[in-house]
């Protein structure tokens, strides 16, 4: 088990199977010393843990929850990849999109969800840019979706 695994244990998480793409495309890719993950969805034993638009059926901390799911499930792609955790030598980008209503604008704190979980699992390493949009629908009707690229 890699160190960022461990530290995701210490927190009480672990990181799950690999989630198949609802279409055709794969879950990461790598070029050069990128790893950039499709867009991951809160899957949790193949089903979405919660649809619907933060702001309406969606609370903001059901949002972060889902966002946090999101982003182990980006690290499960990335680890599918490159096999060891412990390559990643940085997070580089993350981008959240939240299917939110338009007079919910809470988005930044939603996005804290995926942030949070990769500084914890990464350390200094998971510091990283974001970019944070609110968008009218999402696959499936999950209220969040994220991609992450990381250098290894």
């Amino acid at each position: 088990m890699s160190a960022v695994e461990d530290r995701l244990a210490e927190l009480g998480l672990s990181v799950p199977e690999v989630a198949k793409p609802v279409a055709v495309y794969v879950p990461a890719v790598r070029t050069g010393n990128l790893v950039m993950t499709s867009g991951q969805l809160p899957m949790r034993s193949g089903e979405l843990i919660t649809t619907g638009k933060v702001g309406g059926e969606v609370s903001e901390e059901e949002a972060v929850a889902c966002a946090q799911q999101c982003g182990l499930n980006a690290i499960a792609a990335v680890k599918a990849l490159v096999g060891d955790l412990d390559q990643v030598k940085r997070v580089v980008k993350v981008v959240a999109f939240i299917a939110s209503t338009p007079d919910f604008t809470g988005q930044p704190q939603v996005a804290n969800g995926v942030s949070e979980l990769l500084g914890k699992a990464f350390g200094e390493a998971g510091v990283h840019a974001r970019s944070a949009v609110g968008v009218p629908v999402l696959p499936l009707n999950a209220p969040v979706e994220v991609e992450i690229t990381v250098e290894v």
